[in-house]
């Protein structure tokens, strides 16, 4: 009878978490559907105009919705921009280096965040399945200036579509510009403030107008893992996207997690110190697996199959760092975007500073030093790891293996070969 029971309790409790789960699924899954369903407007019931910075414009279409008025502004002459990575990787600074382009820029740093962190919540881990559609419907929606459906995954979830929990807000210069910045609030605390100028919690709707104001939209993301799964985005006509996949040496990534991220990385520490790495470990069988994605990912953007022609380029960090302004003008020129006097000056200023302004987070580094330092912080046997499970992946991208501590050291002997990645 003990067991009848036991038996019972289990079944109730176990029904209990996975009706949690399903609900937050669900109500995702519903949002989603929602948006789907308005992607097709009615008849347009009004017009006007938004002036751009250069003074052309564009006609803007007002549709009623379910009652809801959406701005829709044309999409011709836009360009759609995603800059895809791993973390430190350097992504922050190439993001950078869209985001100090000038007025013309709209530029969003990780929202992504924020539905990874919903779905680890609701699943107890990332549902890989799942956050591979909501990454892609999030982001298309962001391009289209609609940030209805982020909204969804913003914790706490914004009143009246003002939020003051979006993540980096501080990150992005048109988030932070005089027609967003709403007067300060007393009492609302904002993580993410501008740095700028002092402003209240951000509202959405002005977020979504300056989006439509611009003419050019970048989006940097360490959440996409594979690049197949962006193909619907690349070939929507509403978009005009362009993708960029940024890669650096694993062995450096390695490195750089085990400063930025010492926590998560205790198990790499105490490997370095006290003896062999298992390699049949989780953490290193998902390095493995990230190094398998990016490669994968880096094979078929270079394959050029024919959704891709044109819309995706390759970028090894080590290259950014060593030539910055040549990189720059190659990205700019790949996205069909003007390379301004201000995206030049940022680079300029952001590439020669002194140690004291350098910081793990930071952009402002000497970046020809910068991509040397790691040789210097990894011991060899975890650089033998990396090369073992992640070989494949450095020989595509054109890292050179070290075969003892004396070469790993050197700084004279380079782990970079000079290689350019052309397109079949």
């Amino acid at each position: 009878m003990r067991n009848k029971y036991a038996i019972i309790i289990i079944s109730i409790v176990a029904l209990v978490v996975i009706e949690k789960e399903n609900n937050i699924i669900s109500r995702v899954s519903d949002k989603l559907t929602l948006h789907r369903t308005m992607q097709t407007p009615e008849t347009p019931v009004s017009s006007s105009f938004v002036l751009m910075d250069d003074n052309s414009s564009y006609p803007d279409e007002i549709y009623t919705e379910n009652g809801t008025q959406i701005l829709r502004a044309s999409q011709k002459g836009k360009k759609h921009i995603l800059l895809m990575a791993t973390t430190r990787t350097g992504s922050s600074f190439v993001g950078e280096l869209f985001n100090q382009q000038g007025a013309n820029m709209f530029y969003l740093f990780e929202p992504l965040w924020h539905v990874e962190r919903m779905l680890s919540l609701g699943t107890g881990g990332t549902n890989t399945s799942t956050s591979v559609w909501v990454y892609r419907d999030v982001l298309k929606h962001l391009f289209l200036c609609d940030f209805s459906l982020l909204e969804s995954f913003i914790s706490p979830p914004p009143r009246d579509h003002v939020t003051h929990a979006l993540f980096r807000r501080e990150s992005s210069v048109a988030l932070c510009e005089e027609g967003v910045c709403t007067p300060v609030v007393k009492h609302v605390f904002e993580r993410y403030h501008c740095k700028t100028r002092r402003c209240g919690p951000l509202n959405l709707t002005l977020a979504s107008e300056a989006c439509q104001g611009k003419k050019h939209r970048v989006i940097k993301t360490v959440r996409v893992q594979q690049l197949d799964t962006l193909r619907s985005l690349v070939e929507d006509p509403q978009l005009d996207v362009r993708l960029i996949q940024l890669v650096r040496d694993p062995r450096a990534i390695l490195a750089s997690r085990m400063v930025a991220f010492a926590n998560k990385y205790q198990n790499w520490k105490s490997w370095a110190v006290n003896g062999e790495v298992p390699v049949e470990d989780e953490e290193v069988k998902r390095l493995e697996g990230n190094c398998n994605n990016i490669r994968m990912s880096a094979e078929l953007g270079l394959s050029q199959p024919e959704w891709l022609k044109n819309r995706y380029m390759l970028v090894r960090y080590e290259d950014i760092a060593r030539y910055p302004m040549q990189k720059a003008v190659e990205m700019y020129n790949f996205t069909g975007i003007p390379f301004t006097t201000q995206a030049r000056d940022w680079i300029l200023k952001n590439t020669h500073t002194s140690a004291e302004a350098s910081g793990v987070y930071s952009t402002q580094k000497n970046s020809s030093e910068q991509v040397e330092k790691w040789r210097l912080r990894i011991p060899f046997k975890l650089a033998q790891v990396v090369q073992e499970v992640c070989g494949p992946t450095m020989k595509l991208f054109g890292y050179r293996f070290v075969e003892n501590e004396q070469t790993l050291v050197n700084k004279t002997f380079s782990l970079l070969e000079e290689k350019e990645f052309t397109f079949s």
